[in-house]
């Protein structure tokens, strides 16, 4: 007689095991007919599945995201799949996982296919779907399993059992999930799947499409076959559906890797992997972003230092980064004579070095040193993505050294100057993962117990909600991931405060305690914005190249009505660059309206036009980029207001419906 408790602490009891349908039905018709997954004790299952005992159960529908994803999983491995063996009886299935927002299909064609056959495909799915065909779990032994699909082709099925028991995950004989389509007139489709699935297709939203194909190499691994990849993305309502696709479009038109050339702020190329040739506009951004750090910096008493870019590969050794990642993840250089160097992949082992010169008291705590440091990580060339993730990056690096009772307030501290930067900056919408240990680190266990329960203290001082991102730590210590979203709704994990009482030991670091006692200091490694390189690119599609005033690499055009207002342009031009502006003057013999348009495509935000009476009244008329208005101002009035403008690093309106670009 199980007694089922349900989320909210209610009770049920019932006079013998029953389904997870009868749970549903039990609670009222709506959720009956809604519901399509549930978890028994935090485990996923089918509502067809069993509960026999006590325990805990939520039942989930498509407005869940665990209901959705079992709809999603059963798009891909009971649909998109059945579509495929329906219309390519050759075509070999490997796996069919679920990924935000949609799900992929990974299958070996005898013959390739196109994106011109994936409307054909998609058609096919929804006759599935229309046909509300029961799914089916069913346990079968390894080796049933393994027969089954080997007697069919399906070599990749067969291989995922077998490694399965090669690694010792399974044992032949275990029961495994298989799940079954049931069709009329015809061979039932089975699929290899842990599931959850939703009971039929029928359940299944029809607010999916197929996207695009892709290659992908068998396990990953580039000495096996090239498979097919199929993309899709599946929501519960066409509207979301919709919404979703409108946003892609949008982030297409915002892609950094179009909109940078197209501004002239940067290029790519194949002799450089990876590393960004910066163009003077881009730069001049480059260099804003470092300057407005480091006002904030000097502000709390960080010491700049800069360290070497090849260094010997015995200091990664000593702090544990050489096992941690491996050489092939760096790039090295060997001389004749043996000894190995490699280009400075991080920052935090050279700043220990700078800490190891002379004595350092207790006194001395906490001391901050920050580096504009540029590292080179030997990144997959299919991992490369513009300047977003790169070969070569400047962080806006910064190692604490503290005692384990400053720990508090300085997390406090950079946790404050986090959120401002941020908010300054237009990212207003954030949230936080506290990655805790991973399962390869170093240290002992009663270390990480410390490390942890003080960056927990830290954050309850800070006042800081965070959500759990289990096993994610760095290898030397738990770390905070500060996590912002664009004005698309897209995250993007930026800023990072990491806990390392490791690193300070491996390598020797020590001060004087005030009982005149050696000790290891605390290390909090932060970085506010990361990869500049890395915020720019975020900073370009958010914005659509239309910058703040303040970060533009040119503030201000002027320009005047007819050649004859030329000479006064450029002597405008010169007030404004005295008064420290970023000013250039177009003296082309062309219409202004011309003028205006091209310079609002070189998203400049500050446009203004000199005639005989702004000439005479020593006004000008100003166009804002992104607006249709056009305003008079008193050359003054234009300083005063430019200036408090750059001074509270204000912000152009961003929006998610009409992209700027």
């Amino acid at each position: 007689m199980p007694i089922i408790t349900l989320p909210d602490g209610s009770k049920r009891e019932f006079d013998g095991p029953i389904t997870g349908f009868d749970l549903a039905a039990s609670i009222g018709p709506g959720l009956a007919k809604a519901a399509v997954a549930m978890t028994v004790n935090g485990e996923e299952r089918d509502l067809s599945r069993t509960i026999a005992t006590d325990c805990t159960v939520s039942l989930f529908t498509l407005k869940n995201a665990e209901g959705m994803d079992a709809m999603r999983h059963t798009t891909t491995a009971q649909v998109l799949a059945r579509a495929i063996k329906m219309m390519y009886p050759t075509a070999k299935l490997a796996i069919g996982p679920t990924i935000e927002h949609g799900f992929y299909y990974d299958i070996e064609f005898e013959e390739a296919i196109s994106s011109d056959d994936l409307p054909k495909i998609e058609k096919k799915m929804r006759e599935i779907i229309a046909q509300d065909n029961p799914v089916q779990r069913e346990l079968w032994n390894a080796g049933e399993v393994k027969s089954y699909f080997e007697e069919r082709g399906e070599t990749y099925k067969a291989d995922i059992v077998q490694i399965a028991i090669e690694k010792g995950d399974l044992i032949d004989g275990k029961d495994l999930s298989v799940y079954r389509q049931k069709l009329e007139g015809g061979e039932d489709f089975v699929d290899l799947c842990r599931g959850p699935h939703v009971p039929s297709t029928g359940k299944i939203s029809k607010a999916f499409t197929l996207t695009n194909l892709a290659g992908a190499y068998w396990r990953g691994d580039s000495d096996n076959a090239m498979l097919t990849r199929i993309y899709g993305l599946s929501f519960a309502t066409e509207k979301e559906l919709k919404a979703h696709q409108h946003m892609l479009e949008e982030a297409a038109k915002r892609d950094h890797r179009k909109i940078g050339p197209a501004l002239d702020w940067f290029h790519l190329q194949e002799e450089a992997p990876g590393q960004v040739f910066w163009h003077a506009k881009g730069w001049t951004v480059f260099l804003e972003l470092q300057k407005y750090i480091r006002e904030k910096l000097a502000r709390h008493n960080y010491q700049e230092v800069n360290t070497p870019q090849l260094i010997k590969n015995d200091l990664y050794k000593a702090s544990g980064h050489w096992d941690k990642f491996g050489e092939e993840n760096m790039f090295v250089v060997r001389e004749d004579d043996g000894r190995t160097f490699a280009m400075k992949p991080m920052n935090c082992p050279c700043h220990v070095q700078i800490f190891n010169q002379g004595i350092k008291s207790y006194r001395d705590l906490p001391l901050r040193m920050s580096e504009f440091g540029t590292c080179m990580r030997n990144e997959a060339t299919g991992a490369l993505h513009g300047i977003m993730r790169v070969t070569s990056m400047t962080q806006d690096d910064a190692h604490v050294f503290c005692t384990e009772e400053q720990i508090e307030s300085e997390v406090v501290k950079l946790c404050e100057l986090i959120k401002e930067i941020y908010s300054e900056m237009g990212f207003t919408d954030m949230f936080v993962k506290f990655s805790d240990r991973p399962e390869m680190r170093a240290g002992s266990d009663d270390v990480w117990d410390t490390a942890e329960a003080a960056l927990r203290n830290a954050c309850d001082a800070a006042d800081l909600e965070w959500v759990l991102n289990p096993g994610e730590g760095a290898f030397y210590g738990p770390k905070l991931e500060f996590v912002l979203k664009d004005c698309l709704g897209r995250d993007w994990q930026c800023g990072t405060v990491q806990m390392d009482f490791i690193l300070p030991k491996n390598l020797g670091a020590e001060y004087v305690s005030e009982n005149n006692e050696r000790k290891y200091p605390v290390m909090i490694h932060r970085a506010l914005l990361g990869s500049l390189e890395r915020f720019i690119g975020i900073l370009m599609e958010n914005y659509a190249g239309h910058m703040p005033l303040w970060l533009s690499p040119t503030q201000i055009c002027v320009m005047g009505i007819s050649e004859k207002h030329n000479d006064a342009a450029i002597e405008l031009e010169k007030r404004l660059r005295a008064e420290g502006f970023r000013v250039e003057s177009d003296l082309r013999n062309e219409k202004v309206s011309y003028k205006v348009r091209e310079h609002s495509h070189q998203k400049t935000p500050v446009i203004l036009v000199l005639g005989d009476r702004e000439i005479e009244n020593d006004s000008v008329t100003v166009r804002r980029l992104g607006s249709q208005k056009q305003t008079t101002f008193t050359t003054d009035d234009l300083i005063k207001s430019l200036k408090e403008e750059i001074a509270n690093k204000q912000r152009p309106e961003v929006s998610k419906e009409k992209s700027a670009a």
